[in-house]
Order: C-alpha cells, then sequence, then structure tokens
C-alpha cells in the first residue's frame, strides 16, 4: 500500500553530513536578484542538489535574512556561498578558475536545455540573471554556452526559482 514517508524515513543529511558531501562539480552565481524569496528558493533547490556552492553578486540579497530563510528553510547553513559585488569580476575569476561558464538565458543561437551535454569532468558555473532583464549582456557574450529552457505558451520566461530549480535537476542528472 502507498503512504507518505515519515520524516524521519527520508534520509535527510545534517549539516555536517552535507558539508562532507561530494558534490556536484557546479556553482550557481545569483546576479542582481531582487527578491528574497527567490534567493531562498535557489539555496533550497542547491541543497536538493548537491551544489558545490552560490555566489550571490550585485544587489543580490544576502543571508541571514528571515525573508530569505522562508523559503531557504535553513539551507543558508548547508550550501556554501560567498558575496561579490561584480558579476564581471566574478566570471572572471571563476575563468581563471577553469570553470564553464553557463549563462542561462534566451539567446540567439543558444542551446536547449535537454540538449546541453555538460562534460561530467569539468566544472560548471551557471549564471542565473535579474528578474526583469536576465543575464548581464557582458556576461553572455563571456560565456562558453548559453542554455534556455523550452517554453510553449504565450508567456516565455519563468520565475527564477522555477528556471534555476529545472536546470540544477537537470545538471544534476547529467552530472551525477
Amino acid at each position: 500500500m502507498t503512504r507518505k514517508l515519515a520524516n524521519e524515513e527520508l534520509n535527510r543529511k545534517s549539516i555536517a553530513e552535507f558539508q562532507a558531501a561530494k558534490k556536484i562539480p557546479l556553482i550557481v552565481v545569483l546576479d542582481d536578484i531582487r527578491s528574497m524569496h527567490n534567493v531562498g528558493s535557489v539555496f533550497r533547490s542547491a541543497d536538493a542538489f548537491l551544489v558545490e556552492r552560490i555566489i550571490l553578486t550585485g544587489i543580490t540579497p544576502q543571508p541571514p535574512h528571515r525573508e530569505i530563510q522562508k523559503t531557504a528553510l535553513g539551507a543558508t547553513e548547508s550550501v556554501a556561498w560567498s558575496y561579490s559585488g561584480d558579476v564581471l569580476t566574478t566570471v572572471q575569476e571563476l575563468r581563471a578558475e577553469e570553470w564553464k561558464i553557463v549563462a542561462i538565458e534566451q539567446v540567439k543561437d543558444g542551446q536547449r536545455l535537454e540538449n546541453f551535454q555538460p562534460d561530467p569532468n569539468e566544472k560548471w558555473a551557471l549564471i542565473f540573471g535579474n528578474e526583469v532583464f536576465g543575464v548581464n549582456e557582458e556576461v553572455v557574450r563571456m560565456a562558453d554556452h548559453c542554455v534556455e529552457i523550452p517554453q510553449f505558451g504565450t508567456k516565455h520566461s519563468l520565475n527564477i526559482s522555477v528556471s534555476a530549480g529545472i536546470v540544477l535537476w537537470e545538471m544534476f542528472h547529467k552530472l551525477r
């Protein structure tokens, strides 16, 4: 008989176990995200899919903050994160550390998410941009890849937290 699992049956990692766990070679960069709820949701998805760390840039709000915690539900304690004032400097530093830069954005001649095949032997940095303006145009030009989530309705945009959840699951699935 099918039934819901009790919390103690979910095999949740402690914060120490999460921090010691092998992560997928993935960094999430959030640039100029306005909504604290979006930031918290991305932290929660990053925890779910064993993301190495999050880098917050520009005007993106930083923990600790009650509004971030509402959606993060403690993931700001498990997922490593840092802040950088400038996304362009961050991308340059990541590239110098041999991370492949992936802008999650709708661009001319971009790759559809389902067709994007990341090499599991490489390190990947996903850049998510502002809720209204998207990924910074200079970052798009600097990116190794631009990947978009195919959409088929009348609205060709998704909330940043929804986009991050979809892309993180797909990357987890392909890199694991």
